[in-house]
């Protein structure tokens, strides 16, 4: 936690948010010192109930703990915005995930530091934080690692939780960053942690704590909704992004990826060393940094929410499909004009309700786990679990207008009528002004 490698102190839990919410200052440490402690005292209320039979010893909380505090280790630069936004732009297909880079992380750090672990915890540590990706072993030969202990797989689902989504480390990013952005946040984690059971090798919860689960999840949407897809925060992402591949020729960020010895020294701070190198060759990224530092953003042009009907096959929109939407006459849209952001909110499962992979138990004298359809809990309850919000902006306060109709053309198009929101907004004269939101 305290060697050199601890560059997650610099790394933002969520992104360029605290641009918009000035409150969200939190760091990767901060969020990883959370999971650690609900690791270890999630592990201890199974323990104190269930010690004796499910024989959790020293070595098991000793192994969730370390794991709730490394979980995140192998995140990028601004968070989600490295992994999802940058990454995919310059590696053509490649797949990689922060988790994966996590499991290598703990391996060099171990290695150059000489900490005395035994290999056993360690293997059993990155099995627990991939657990939940899709470098989880077996799904992928690099970390096709045995389970270490067939018969404890409840212990994979505090941290990072594959099977249902349910796991400390949604316990604190939800809380912490709801207070951070002065939101409400009325989910309660201690609840389910002091009413879970395992049952059958998997931690399962009263079947009364149905409607709280749904909180859960319900609760995490609204985060994507309000703040880290929050409008002037995706403009403020998109422009961090373009100045990252700008400069990357050049640097050679995303090649760090390749070697852990190298990564770790990519955080948040990669923006100030932009902005005050002296090479020629980054002048581009330090203009769209200056322009960020001015409130001086891309411009917010329209919005809207795609079809329930065409969500299944829905593919990302880009600003080609901008581009070659716009009408002959007036100003020539060109791709470099425009910004697309396609944002997909979800319950954790994509178009699934994840509470369909949630077993519960009627009583504490119950040893039968079952699911529970949500119509028999209420009909109030949602029956779509995914939205996909296509945003445009243009990079130029005067393509503004120029955009919208390119945007409203793209819609009718598309889907035979204007599927957004607002009314398309007027060509904006840009003011000495300061918006947050």
């Amino acid at each position: 936690m305290n060697t050199s490698h601890a560059s997650w102190k610099y790394k933002s839990t969520i992104g360029t948010t605290h641009l918009v919410y000035p409150g969200a200052v939190h760091s990767r440490f901060e969020h990883s010192l959370g999971v650690y402690w609900l690791a270890g005292e999630a592990i201890q209320k199974l323990k104190t109930y269930q010690g004796l039979e499910l024989g959790i010893d020293p070595f098991d909380v000793q192994t969730v703990k370390i794991a709730g505090l490394l979980h995140d280790v192998g995140h990028g630069p601004f968070s989600h915005l490295f992994e999802s936004e940058f990454l995919p732009r310059v590696l053509n297909g490649f797949k990689w995930a922060h988790e994966q880079m996590s499991a290598k992380l703990i391996d060099h750090i171990v290695d150059e530091h000489h900490i005395d672990v035994g290999s056993e915890m360690i293997k059993r540590v990155k099995e627990m934080v991939l657990a939940s990706s899709e470098f989880a072993p077996p799904k992928c030969s690099e970390f096709a690692l045995p389970k270490s202990v067939k018969e404890k797989q409840f212990l994979y689902d505090i941290v990072a939780n594959g099977r249902n989504g349910i796991d400390v480390d949604k316990f604190d990013y939800i809380v912490r960053d709801s207070r951070a952005c002065g939101l409400g946040c009325s989910f309660d984690f201690h609840r389910l942690m002091e009413t879970m059971r395992v049952v059958g090798d998997e931690i399962c919860y009263r079947a009364k704590d149905y409607l709280s689960i749904h909180k859960l999840f319900a609760t995490r949407a609204d985060l994507y909704r309000t703040v880290y897809t929050h409008s002037k925060v995706k403009a403020i992402e998109l422009m961090v992004v373009d100045a990252l591949l700008k400069a990357n020729s050049y640097l050679e960020i995303s090649s760090a990826i390749q070697d852990p010895s190298e990564y770790w020294k990519l955080d948040d701070t990669i923006l100030k060393t932009i902005e005050t190198a002296p090479d020629k060759e980054l002048q581009e990224s330090k203009d769209l940094i200056l322009r960020i530092r001015r409130r001086n953003l891309y411009q917010f042009c329209n919005e809207y929410s795609v079809p329930k009907d065409k969500l299944e096959h829905f593919k990302n929109v880009t600003a080609k499909d901008i581009a070659c939407s716009q009408k002959n006459g007036g100003v020539m849209l060109e791709e470099e004009d425009i910004a697309v952001s396609n944002a997909r909110i979800d319950l954790t499962r994509g178009r699934q309700n994840p509470l369909e992979s949630i077993n519960f138990f009627k009583d504490y004298e119950s040893e039968e786990k079952f699911a529970i359809p949500d119509d028999r809990v209420s009909h109030l309850l949602p029956t779509s679990y995914q939205d996909m919000i296509v945003r445009v902006y243009a990079k130029k306060p005067e393509l503004v207008a120029a955009v919208s109709e390119a945007f409203e053309n793209f819609q009718l198009k598309m889907y035979g009528l204007k599927a957004q929101v607002h009314a398309t907004p007027k060509k904006k004269t840009r003011v000495s002004e300061v918006t947050f939101r």
